[in-house]
């Protein structure tokens, strides 16, 4: 694999701290880190900074493990065990073998000071930062690495640039999660404020699965950070919570946004918190009476059409259970006449939601992208993120997302209640209110959003190798079960009970 150096100065040991800081969120588990340079060059400095930011503590005790050799720390879930070596006491290089360096590598990500002292007996690195002093208190660091290491420190050091211009150089930066996707999220506080960078690398192009285009493409996932900046604005105009956006980077893909803290609208036992629950669908109850427009500005002078939840779109969603869900869960892939059959039943349900109501669709309207803001009038207490996917589409989606939620299991008599409530809403704002209409939308777009949901998850597994998300297919499955009660959806009951084991 083809290796790439670049140089950073560090002017003073802050700024070798601040190193540290934004490398421990560009590696992830099975990273290797050599650190060489002689006594007195900044080794420990950063290897501490390293791993107080990747353990989130920074008053972490991280002595030197000169004489216990080596040293573990937890870290968060992306860089998970840390292990911390020092090979200078080593006598001969084969000793190294005994410190147990592969093991770390397995769980975790690997620091080791001194590590031509083992030469011969350990792994080779995937990084390898030599600092050299430059000054009487400035040092240099060059880091070493193959390509994709590099991009992600490049990414990063981006990053630090981009908070350095737009907040300040000396923002603390803490990982706060990744999702299903290719962005990531960061706490970034300074001064007692804290704020939230969203990393959203722009989306490359998968391979193409019909008509040309690829599968982003098809179902409409927003490519770029352009689409997020666009819902945001329109969302708070229209007096929804979205969060405000205090500095943007289009072209690379960084915000800084606010953070709504950490409380969402589960209880402290990981189950829905009702009244919270109810409190959301009434905000999607006001959402739904606004007329949206297709078109929003973005940046100075761009433009963003929000795309029409379409047949193609829906299509290639629902058959992601036929692609990955049928196989893992029959052990056998579908038949050409088991999967047209397949389709065809779908393509007659979509025909169905011609006349539905159509309205913006954030898309992913539950538990991990509502925030529960207390302090705000009772109207303003959910907070809404995640929506960068946004289409028009049938209101009823959105409801199904938050009454079927993919993450926690509703209870069948909460879903009915928020049922009750949305409508109950809907009708005081809207006297001719299609109810039964709705329903039926209700019922086909739940069953697509599970059917959806549960190829996803399998395809999460065994393609991305994110196996949480397995926990969630039997409440899915249930949700999907219940859903096809409806006498709509009596031909795909039918064909999920032949093929699918339903």
């Amino acid at each position: 694999m083809t290796s790439r150096t670049i140089t950073v100065y560090l002017e003073n040991e802050n700024a070798t701290k601040l190193l540290g800081e934004d490398l421990a969120l560009a590696l992830g588990k099975r990273s290797l880190i050599y650190l060489t340079g002689d006594l007195g060059m900044g080794k420990s400095t950063f290897a501490r900074a390293f791993i107080r930011a990747a353990c989130d503590d920074l008053d972490l005790d991280v002595p030197s493990p000169t004489f216990t050799l080596a040293q573990t720390y937890h870290g968060n879930s992306a860089t998970g065990l840390i292990a911390h070596f020092d090979l200078y006491r080593l006598e001969d290089g084969f000793e190294a073998e005994e410190l147990g360096i592969d093991d770390a590598l397995e769980t975790g990500i690997a620091l080791i000071e001194w590590p031509e002292r083992g030469s011969g007996f350990i792994p080779d690195f995937d990084l390898e930062i030599e600092f050299a002093e430059t000054g009487p208190v400035a040092r240099s660091a060059k880091l070493s690495g193959n390509s994709p290491v590099m991009e992600r420190i490049e990414r990063s050091l981006a990053i630090r640039k981009f908070l350095s211009e737009n907040w300040s150089p000396a923002v603390t930066r803490r990982y706060m999660l990744g999702d299903a996707s290719t962005r990531t999220y960061e706490t970034a506080e300074f001064n007692g404020h804290k704020r939230i960078l969203m990393n959203a690398p722009p989306m490359a192009d998968g391979p193409i699965m019909a008509n040309g285009k690829p599968y982003s493409q098809i179902a409409h996932l927003a490519e770029d950070v352009r689409p997020y900046v666009a819902i945001t604005h329109l969302l708070r105009e229209r007096g929804f919570e979205a969060p405000e956006i205090y500095a943007e980077d289009l072209d690379n893909g960084f915000l800084i946004i606010d953070h709504f803290g950490h409380e969402g609208v589960l209880d402290d036992k990981g189950t829905p918190d009702a009244s919270k629950y109810l409190a959301a669908v009434k905000v999607l109850a006001q959402m739904h009476s606004h007329n949206w427009p297709e078109k929003v500005p973005v940046g100075e002078i761009g433009t963003h059409i929000i795309p029409t939840y379409d047949l193609d779109a829906m299509m290639i969603e629902v058959d992601l259970l036929a692609k990955w869900y049928v196989p893992r869960f029959t052990g056998k892939p579908l038949n050409d006449d088991a999967l047209k059959e397949f389709e065809a039943i779908w393509r007659e349900l979509i025909k169905h939601l011609a006349d539905a109501e159509k309205t913006l669709v954030l898309r992913d309207y539950h538990s991990p992208n509502l925030l529960w803001l207390a302090e705000n009038e009772p109207d303003h207490r959910i907070g809404l993120i995640d929506f960068q996917d946004a289409m028009i589409g049938p209101s009823a989606y959105d409801v199904a997302s938050l009454a079927q939620d993919a993450r926690v299991i509703i209870p069948q008599k909460l879903e009915q209640n928020l049922l009750n409530r949305y409508l109950q809403e809907r009708c005081a704002f809207q006297a001719d209110f299609d109810r039964d209409g709705f329903l039926e939308a209700y019922a086909i777009m739940a069953a697509q959003r599970a059917t959806k949901v549960l190829g996803i998850f399998v395809r999460l597994d065994e393609r991305d190798r994110k196996p949480a998300y397995l926990a969630h297919i039997p409440h899915m499955q249930t949700y999907l079960k219940h859903s096809l009660k409806h006498p709509i959806l009596a031909k795909l009951k039918s064909w999920l009970n032949t093929n699918a084991g339903f």
